[in-house]
């Protein structure tokens, strides 16, 4: 079997398995609508498109 050179720090060890845990992500809640989404991200509530409490865009109908 294949033995390493030199001795692996522990620091060196943890720092490259401290990526293995998974976090979930922050939840805003909309000022305007009141709907949690993630930060910085628009979202959709009601035909329309908001982003920082503000519409972007709405939905057009098909007639």
């Amino acid at each position: 079997m294949a033995h390493p050179k030199r001795k692996i720090l522990r620091t060196r060890r943890d720092k490259r398995r401290t990526h293995d845990k998974a976090v979930a992500h922050n939840i805003a809640t909309c000022p305007t609508t009141g709907q949690p989404h993630l930060f910085h991200r628009a979202h959709w509530h009601e035909g329309k498109l908001y982003y920082k409490g503000k519409v972007l865009m709405e939905k057009e109908v098909a007639i």
